[in-house]
């Protein structure tokens, strides 16, 4: 690890949860200590422990004993205990916030869950917010950028330098603020006087007078001052060749000295890369763990298609490709910007690649804000721009973050939003594409998909289905093989619809009936139940549920004998039962195991 760049922000959030980066698995990895002086502490910090796998409760002489012990030991902390007293106790100790472990303190009553250390850095805000939800107390956030809906300049996943303290503050306090980007790049919303401007940052941070603030995010090495910040974008790609054995010493040394002569930041290092035939080389792979990147290897057929400014025939007859270091740097696209350079038994190339855009999908759910998943509300908020039906953005707008440009319109404009969205994160912005329920299921993941390319990177948030909130006011219907049909002829011929109906019908699937009857479509659901009918007695269960988790909900159970479609509307999901579907005490219950009938 280089003196420029920093570990990635790992949160007490994202270990508890088995984010794939951790160090273990779902069942192993860092630990969240919690230290309670009373009963009613502990029996908090139990209710934690029982849902936590990496939580527990550490114990000692005294509760100083015991706190300092998870301090030490553990990767955050939950203090049932007074404010005033872990402040004490944890003072001498504080060391870097980018190395403490985060500190959460609950009080007695567990009305509060207040995030004390390392709000940003050690993940304690988004560990108040677990904390709150697991004990029906309040997070209180005291990082003053979160508090008001800024993104923390530290927690955007990149290295940073500089003034961070100055110009967060000045951000805060509502003073002009210039980002001055050499492209464009997926931040979040920044608030209005944040002037965002796309050009190659200056060479004098004091060429504007020196008055300004400025947030600068550029690969390249530039003068600090008192009031600049540098972000680190992972423009670069460092492409690596070398003789077998090679010293870790040596490719590493080369690499340092190609970067520097070429005034760019080792902190924007994306990756590195070789030929495959270089996967194991010990010296190139300690480089990569030295730089904190990965390493990533390609075929020396896909490296020989690659168009580079010095090619080698001898390289060539050795590897089967007649480059390395600059094939394996441009390759994906990119500009070259340190052509091949060697030393005995290495050459290394950088290319500067350009900012990938980034689509996050994201389901609502039905309607109801507790069954929106946390990590929808995360995108929510790490988005610039955020695409969706009007009725939708709406539910949201108390989530985004000041600044953000909100693309909305009203219905039947679908695949409009699909490419907006799509136009937007290929421009390089991140991108929140928002529907209810899940965005892959009749929403708009699919016509998202079919415009978007490999220039942006996309992110699916599953979300809680109509047919999912429905199902579970209705009981179990779904405890066994179960269909999902949209009775919309809009954009699929009814002959089609008709034909999976029936066959539907006849596996004797549970069928959820999606836009079963409008207005203008008001006999197509008559014809559904019909195809059910020839096929399932006359005393199977239906639900019908409109509304589902929203004002106005209301569930209406019937048979197909006895369902009158004149209660079905569009904003209703229709749960057809299968052969086995029973009512038991109110409810529709499908067995996991069929038992048909003689």
């Amino acid at each position: 690890m280089t003196a420029h760049q920093e570990e990635p922000v790992r949160t007490p959030s994202d270990r508890l949860t088995g984010d794939p980066c951790s160090t273990g698995g779902v069942n192993e990895g860092p630990v969240v200590g919690l230290v309670a002086a009373t009963a009613a502490g502990r029996r908090h910090a139990r209710t934690l422990a029982a849902a936590w796998p990496h939580a527990r409760l550490v114990a000692g002489e005294g509760v100083a004993d015991a706190l300092r012990t998870a301090w030490r030991e553990c990767d955050a902390v939950v203090a049932f205990l007074a404010t005033g007293a872990v402040v004490r106790i944890l003072a001498p100790l504080l060391g870097d916030k980018h190395t403490d472990p985060a500190v959460v303190v609950v009080d007695e009553a567990a009305r509060h869950a207040v995030a004390l250390l390392g709000g940003h850095a050690g993940g304690a805000n988004a560990l108040a917010g677990e904390v709150g939800a697991l004990l029906d107390a309040r997070p209180v956030v005291t990082t003053a950028t979160d508090a008001v809906g800024l993104p923390g300049l530290d927690t955007l996943g990149w290295p940073v330098e500089g003034a961070v303290a100055a110009v967060s503050r000045a951000m805060l306090d509502g003073e002009p603020v210039r980002l001055v980007a050499d492209a464009t790049w997926p931040l979040p919303a920044l608030p209005d006087h944040v002037r965002v401007e796309v050009a190659s940052p200056p060479a004098d941070p004091h060429a504007d007078g020196g008055e300004a603030w400025r947030i600068l995010v550029t690969d390249r090495v530039v003068p600090l001052d008192g009031r600049t910040v540098v972000l680190r974008p992972p423009s670069l790609v460092a492409g690596i060749g070398s003789s077998r054995g090679v010293p870790a010493a040596e490719v590493a040394g080369l690499l340092r000295r190609a970067l520097a002569d070429a005034g760019l930041s080792p902190a924007s290092l994306r990756c590195l890369a070789s030929v495959d035939l270089k996967a194991d080389e010990a010296g190139i792979r300690s480089t990569a763990d030295a730089y904190g990147v990965p390493l990533e290897t390609w075929p020396a057929a896909e490296l020989a298609a690659v168009d580079v400014p010095h090619p080698s025939e001898v390289v060539r007859a050795v590897v089967g490709t007649a480059s390395v270091a600059e094939a394996a740097a441009l390759r994906g696209g990119g500009t070259l910007l340190v052509p091949k350079t060697a030393s005995a038994m290495a050459t290394v190339a950088v290319a500067r690649h350009a900012p990938r855009g980034r689509l996050a999908l994201v389901g609502l759910g039905p309607g109801a804000a507790d069954l929106r998943t946390p990590r929808a509300v995360a995108e929510l908020r790490r988005a610039a721009v955020v695409v969706g039906l009007d009725q939708y953005v709406d539910q949201v707008r108390d989530l985004l973050r000041p600044g953000t440009r909100v693309l909305a319109s009203g219905l039947g404009a679908e695949e409009e939003r699909a490419r907006a969205a799509v136009a937007e994160a290929t421009a390089g912005h991140a991108v929140a594409l928002v529907g209810s329920g899940d965005a892959g299921v009749y929403a708009m993941a699919s016509p998202a998909l079919e415009h978007a390319d490999d220039r942006i990177d996309v992110v699916g948030v599953p979300g809680v289905t109509a047919g999912l909130a429905a199902s579970a006011l209705l009981g179990a219907p779904l405890g066994h093989d179960h269909v999902y049909l949209s009775l919309s002829d809009l954009h699929t011929p009814w002959e089609v619809i008709a034909g999976r109906v029936a066959a539907a019908a006849e596996g004797d699937l549970v069928a959820l009936l999606y836009n079963p009857r409008s207005r203008t479509r008001d006999w197509q659901l008559g014809a559904a139940l019909d195809a059910f009918a020839a096929h399932r007695p006359p005393d199977t269960p239906v639900g019908v549920v409109r509304n589902a988790s929203r004002p106005g909900e209301r569930v209406h159970l019937a048979t197909l004998a006895t369902l009158d479609p004149a209660l079905v509307d569009m904003y209703s999901v229709v749960v057809v039962g299968s052969s086995q579907t029973r009512v038991v005490a109110g409810r529709m219950v499908t067995p996991r195991g069929y038992r048909w009938r003689s």
